[in-house]
C-alpha cells in the first residue's frame, strides 16, 4: 500500500506541473537510444538517410521521450514524475504506456513536458494484493507551444512482488517496471535483430493492406544483463531492480529482469519497420510479463482494421519469448495515403 491515504491521492487528481524542461533532442543520444532498443535503422543516426526518407532532421524512435527522465531535464523542485504518490519503488509496476503523435520527435527539438495526474484508484489483485493505480498524462511541446506528442503512463503499486505465474486477470499488468527514475539494462553483443531496416519496403498506402496482413517480425536473441544496463544508460531508467541481483531478489523476484520499456522499444521496431515513422499517429502497450536474462524476444504485428477512405490502418502488436510467453500486447495506428 502507498504511504499516503487514497483520499490524499484522489485530491491530487487534475493537478499539473512541468516535469521536463529544456529537453534537447541530441543526435548522439538518439543514436544511442536506437541501438539500446536494437534498432539499426540508419534513419536514426544518418542525416543523409533521414533526408532521403523525407525528414528535415534525424527523427527519434517512438518511445524516445523516456530519455526525458534524466535529472538534467528535471526541474529542481520535481521528484520523479512530479507527484509524491507514496509508492514504494520496489513494488511499482508499469502497467500501460501509450503515445499520441502530432509529428515525430526530431533532432534539434527542445521540449517541455507538463504532466497531469489524470486518475488514481485502487482494486484488489489476488496474489498482488491491493493495487493502487496512478494514470499520468504528459504533453510535450516546443518552446513556441507546438504540441509534439502526448504520453500516458499507468503506474501500479502492489502489496508485494508479483510473479509471472499470477492470474493475468489479477492486474492490468504482470510485468514490473518501476516508473520512478530507476535501473537499467545493457545490450548484449548476442542480442542481434533478425532483420535490418532496409531489408524490406515500408507500406505507404492503405490500399496495399488488408485485415490479417502481418508486419515484419523482430527477434532479439539471448538477452543478458548488459542489454538491460545499456537501455538504462540510454533512457535514464536506473531502477536497481533491473541490474542489482541482491536488490531484485530481496524484493521477491527470482532475478533481475528487463525494463518493460525496453521490451516496448523492441516492439516499436515492428511499427517503424512496417510504416514510415511520420505516418504513425499512435503507439501503446500493455505489459503482461517480464523478460529475463537468457530470454529471446519475438515481436510481431497484424492489421485489424483498414479505412481506405481516410487511409487509417489499425494494428495489434505482441511481444513474446521464444517459448511463447506473452511479454506485452499493444496497438498502433498509421495514417497512410
Amino acid at each position: 500500500m502507498p504511504t499516503k491515504p487514497l483520499a490524499d491521492l484522489e485530491a491530487m487528481v487534475g493537478d499539473s506541473r512541468v516535469t521536463v524542461e529544456e529537453f534537447r533532442i541530441e543526435p548522439g543520444k538518439v543514436e544511442e537510444f536506437a541501438r539500446a532498443i536494437t534498432a539499426e535503422d540508419p534513419v536514426f543516426r544518418d542525416e543523409a538517410a533521414a533526408a532521403e526518407r523525407g525528414y528535415d532532421h534525424v527523427p527519434a524512435p517512438l518511445t524516445y521521450t523516456q530519455v526525458g527522465r534524466f535529472p538534467r531535464y528535471t526541474p529542481a523542485d520535481v521528484d520523479g514524475k512530479g507527484f509524491d504518490l507514496g509508492f514504494r519503488p520496489e513494488y511499482v509496476l508499469h502497467g500501460e504506456q501509450a503515445y499520441e503523435y502530432e509529428r515525430p520527435v526530431a533532432v534539434g527539438d527542445v521540449l517541455e513536458g507538463t504532466t497531469t495526474l489524470a486518475d488514481v484508484f485502487q482494486r484488489e489483485g489476488g496474489r498482488a494484493g491491493t493495487m493502487t493505480f496512478a494514470v499520468l498524462e504528459t504533453e510535450y511541446r516546443t518552446r513556441d507551444g507546438e504540441l509534439v506528442l502526448t504520453d500516458r503512463s499507468t503506474a501500479i503499486e502492489t502489496e508485494g512482488a508479483v510473479d509471472d505465474e499470477s492470474d493475468p486477470d489479477d492486474s492490468a499488468s504482470d510485468a514490473p517496471d518501476a516508473t520512478e527514475p530507476d535501473g537499467g539494462t545493457a545490450g548484449s553483443e548476442s542480442a542481434v535483430p533478425s532483420t535490418a531496416a532496409d531489408e524490406f519496403d515500408r507500406v505507404r498506402t492503405a490500399a496495399d493492406l488488408a485485415v490479417g496482413d502481418t508486419g515484419p517480425t523482430v527477434v532479439v536473441e539471448d538477452l543478458d544483463r548488459k542489454q538491460f544496463v545499456k537501455y538504462a544508460g540510454a533512457s535514464g531508467d536506473f531502477n536497481p531492480i533491473h541490474y542489482d541481483e541482491p536488490y531484485a531478489t530481496a524484493a521477491g523476484n527470482e532475478s533481475v529482469f528487463g525494463q518493460g520499456m525496453f521490451t516496448a522499444g523492441v516492439a516499436s521496431r515492428v511499427v517503424t519497420d512496417w510504416f514510415d515513422l511520420a505516418a504513425v499517429s499512435s503507439f501503446g502497450v500493455r505489459f503482461q510479463s517480464r523478460v529475463f536474462p537468457g530470454d529471446t524476444v519475438v515481436a510481431t504485428g497484424e492489421v485489424v482494421d483498414v479505412d481506405r477512405d481516410s487511409g487509417t490502418v489499425e494494428t495489434e502488436l505482441e511481444a513474446s519469448t521464444a517459448d511463447g510467453e506473452t511479454l506485452l500486447t499493444g496497438t498502433a495506428t498509421a495514417a497512410l495515403e
